[in-house]
């Protein structure tokens, strides 16, 4: 299988989402409102650059978690 590294991931997630951005624009009669409606995919190109963010602020925040406990 083929691993993304981070500065490969760091630069594709934005670049992607702002081609979905892009599309949704053109393509999309109600762009702005349509943004709220999960089947949209102006929703999932405003999603993936938050949720990559978060996931590894809590991945980071359990592994802490753990390291402490361990000390302690």
């Amino acid at each position: 299988t083929m691993v993304f590294s981070l500065s490969t991931v760091t630069v594709l997630v934005p670049i992607i989402s702002l081609c979905g951005l892009f599309y949704s624009a053109s393509v999309d009669e109600n762009f702005p409102q349509g943004c709220t409606n999960t089947s949209s995919l102006c929703f999932y190109s405003l999603l993936l650059p938050v949720t990559i963010p978060v996931y590894v602020f809590f991945h980071l925040w359990k592994w802490m978690g753990i390291k402490l406990f361990r000390h302690n």
